[in-house]
């Protein structure tokens, strides 16, 4: 099988999460497929493909027979066959989903964000899955070098070929430390910084009016 596209990739990932996650409106739709490739949560890199753009990799995975194209009494609608192209089980295709989706990750984060396509049972768990892919031939997936200040090395898949050296550190920041945050985490510690903030000027002003109207000096 030929190496696939970024978007590609990206479109697999999103038929297989919606299979799992919205099971009442799968097989998707071209805008329901366009809608999760442009999605602005669990994606890394957040991306704005048209609908032609989808439709034509969409059309490249039917050519591989990883992707199906079936239709209602008005719309076309795509569904995966990755489990059964690739030769994996649902477990490991789950796992290239959200590599596919949100690029390298540990397997502590893969277990998390695997949660809602399958429940592994332990870290442990997903790694002998991630071994699995490792060793087929060819490989579809591979384990970072560790890099400088992370606690745990990365998994990056491989469907699109070697990753990238930017690539294989996305979602990744260092922190002033020595550790490491991922994205997620990073973006998180800012929402709570931003409300924390909020609350704090709040309370500023209810003291600020509460002085006023008790006529005391408020500095």
């Amino acid at each position: 099988m030929r190496t696939l596209t970024p978007l590609e990739a990206r479109v697999l990932g999103v038929l297989v999460e919606k299979q799992h996650t919205v099971p009442d409106t799968y097989p998707l739709s071209l805008n329901a497929l366009v809608a999760g490739c442009n999605q602005k949560t669990a994606r890394m890199p957040v991306i704005e493909a048209s609908d032609a753009e989808v439709l034509t990799a969409a059309d490249g995975l039917k050519g591989l027979s990883l992707v199906f194209e079936g239709s209602s009494s008005r719309v076309v609608k795509f569904e995966h066959n990755t489990g059964r192209v690739l030769g994996v089980p649902s477990a490991s295709v789950a796992l290239l989903a959200v590599l596919m989706l949100r690029g390298p990750q540990t397997a502590a984060e893969l277990r998390l964000n695997c949660e809602r396509l399958h429940r592994f049972a332990d870290i442990s768990s997903v790694e002998g899955f991630l071994d699995e892919l490792a060793a087929k031939e060819p490989a579809r997936v591979v384990k970072l070098p560790r890099a400088p200040g992370e606690r745990e090395a990365r998994w990056a898949h491989l469907l699109c070929g070697e990753p990238a050296a930017e690539q294989a550190r996305a979602g990744v920041a260092q922190d002033g430390e020595g550790g490491a945050v991922s994205a997620g985490e990073l973006a998180a510690i800012k929402a709570e910084q931003t409300r924390l903030a909020a609350q704090v000027e709040a309370l500023q002003n209810q003291v600020q009016r509460l002085s006023r109207e008790l006529g005391l000096d408020h500095e």
